[in-house]
């Protein structure tokens, strides 16, 4: 007859229960983390892809980012060029009326608004970084600092920035160039201005000389405008880009995101469940493990 020890099958019994207690560890990761594994090499085939989708969502998320701040500095350059167009063409409706009536009561004060709301906009400045100064980060863009020293600075001595235009990349292989000069932006109206500070202090009643000044300022103010509004327009259109591109972008981060939290975040319902099995058979393994310590031949003879 052959005679099964109770040692060995003990010793069986005692691995079972190290096994269940293993699983029912893990289990309880599983609950406590909400993710599947606790490294990349536990997912085992799936591993590949989410090394990939994080890298990608990582560079995603650094693209959005400088969207994001492009997008910030394009509504900068927004506000100013309108703030710009407003208070010029303010300006250019004073004077018409000047022209019209003879009566330039309030012309000089406005005309002296009009400058320091032009000079104020081209010196705006983004974190202490002038807004329209190209790759310049220190000093003022725009040099004049009263409408009187426009009258002997040539336009080429009042504009310090050096030409250079922001560029950042927004998109997997697109990069937009953003960037706005003082320049680029204001020579043209400071034509006017120039016009307009040689032509001396208007009075209540300009003179002929002042008028014909008054009369050259409207066409340099219509050319300015327009300089203007057509580097607006460019900037909105930059504005569109960055918006499609910011969208699309949030619409691939969470695609990755998807990806990544399939592979990675654990199923709670199901681990719930299989900790009530796992506990249970854990419970049935004590149990039967007990009843063996118990079994003695001596209780049967």
């Amino acid at each position: 007859m052959t005679r099964v020890a109770t040692i060995p099958l003990q010793r069986t019994m005692s691995q079972a229960i190290q096994r269940s207690q293993e699983k029912l560890a893990v289990t309880q990761q599983r609950l406590a983390s909400g993710k599947k594994a606790t490294d990349f090499a536990s997912l085992g085939t799936e591993t590949v892809r989410n090394l990939s989708a994080h890298s990608l969502l990582a560079r995603q998320d650094a693209q959005s980012t400088v969207s994001k701040r492009v997008g910030t500095t394009l509504s900068l350059y927004q506000g100013h060029l309108e703030s710009m167009e407003s208070a010029v063409g303010g300006l250019k409706t004073d004077i018409l009326n000047v022209i019209g009536t003879g009566d330039a009561a309030g012309l000089q004060e406005a005309i002296e608004t009009a400058f320091a709301q032009f000079r104020t906009s081209l010196n705006s400045s983004e974190g202490g970084v002038p807004l329209f100064g190209g790759a310049q980060t220190d000093g003022n863009p725009f040099a004049p600092d009263s409408l009187a020293a426009v009258a002997t600075t040539t336009a080429d001595d009042a504009f310090k920035d050096d030409g250079v235009r922001a560029s950042a990349r927004v998109a997997d292989g697109v990069d937009v160039t953003y960037g706005i000069t003082a320049a680029s932006v204001g020579k043209d109206l400071y034509a006017a201005f120039q016009t307009l500070a040689q032509a001396g202090t208007i009075g209540s009643k300009p003179t002929d000389a002042q008028l014909d000044a008054l009369k050259q300022a409207i066409g340099q103010l219509g050319t300015g405008i327009s300089s203007l509004q057509a580097v607006n327009a460019d900037n909105g259109r930059k504005q569109n880009q960055v918006e499609t591109l910011t969208s699309r972008g949030e619409d691939r981060s969470l695609l990755l995101q998807g990806v990544i939290e399939s592979n990675e975040d654990a199923d709670l319902g199901q681990v719930a469940i299989d900790l009530a099995q796992q506990k249970t058979m854990l419970q049935a393994s004590y149990s039967v493990f007990s009843q063996l310590s118990d079994l003695s031949l001596v209780s049967y003879l």
